[in-house]
């Protein structure tokens, strides 16, 4: 098996060795990652200027450009080899609800979304996200990722992939299939004036998770519901974002404002 890691935080993050070390004894592990840190870079392509993949290791290669770059220059032309699977992780911090929005570690499995295995993105949720800074404490994430790799991944529709997250506990409870909570409005920007004067403003944190269960997927729960009680959160997300549900209405609609 070919694998292909990428991730958002960068080439030499923890998460991604501990990950890339977990995963080699399923096959050859190739890493394709950000010269630097990119989170928040979602599924954006670099369009504007020249892409310059380094190698900077044996099957280690960093990019000057987004988690999205990485895959998408791995699959189209970089090397001579087809990927089985792009597995993207383990991120620092969880993705969860709509963080998935902004996510460049959800992005970078996106553009693994038309293989024949599901894409994966990981990541670990924990307390004290920006404590992690060493892969022996990715570990038992990264086992986990193994052993479920190892064990088949299970199929999914066209253009879908798996968001995973995973929980930063002593002991993981089980693994959820869950979907994906939503979170209120985020909070207010914080502005402030730096030394020159300048006005400047920094983005706000993210709303809190709301807990409340969707009655109508019971005994289905959210993805922040699992987390809270140490079980993985194992989250079915596709590409196509179209409300299905309300097209034949909302063309009724567009037919009568037309009259």
């Amino acid at each position: 098996m070919n694998i292909l890691i990428a991730n958002d935080d960068g080439v030499f993050a923890p998460g991604l060795q501990a990950l890339a070390k977990a995963l080699r004894p399923l096959g050859r592990v190739v890493i394709v990652a950000p010269e630097s840190e990119r989170s928040g870079f979602s599924s954006a392509l670099t369009l504007d200027r020249p892409l310059r993949p380094i190698q900077v290791a044996p099957d280690m290669w960093a990019v000057n450009g987004t988690p999205a770059d990485c895959v998408y220059l791995s699959m189209n032309g970089l090397f001579d080899i087809e990927f089985d699977l792009v597995v993207s992780g383990i991120n620092n911090g969880a993705n969860l609800g709509d963080d998935v929005l902004y996510s460049g570690t959800v992005g970078a499995a996106f553009e693994g979304r038309l293989m024949k295995q599901a894409a994966i993105a990981v990541s670990l949720a924990g307390t004290n996200v920006r404590s992690y800074e060493r892969p022996e404490e990715y570990a038992q994430a990264a086992q986990w990722v193994h052993d479920f790799i190892a064990k088949g991944i299970p199929q999914l529709p066209p253009r879908h992939i798996l968001n995973i997250n995973i929980p930063d506990v002593a002991e993981i409870q089980g693994a959820q299939i869950t979907y994906q909570g939503r979170r209120v409005q985020s909070k207010p920007i914080s502005s402030h004036v730096d030394p020159r004067g300048r006005q400047v403003y920094w983005i706000g944190l993210a709303g809190e998770a709301i807990t409340d269960p969707k009655k109508n997927l019971m005994p289905v729960q959210s993805d922040f519901f699992a987390i809270a009680n140490g079980f993985v959160s194992i989250t079915p997300i596709q590409m196509d974002a179209t409300n299905y549900g309300i097209l034949a209405s909302l063309q009724t609609q567009m037919l009568q404002n037309t009259k």
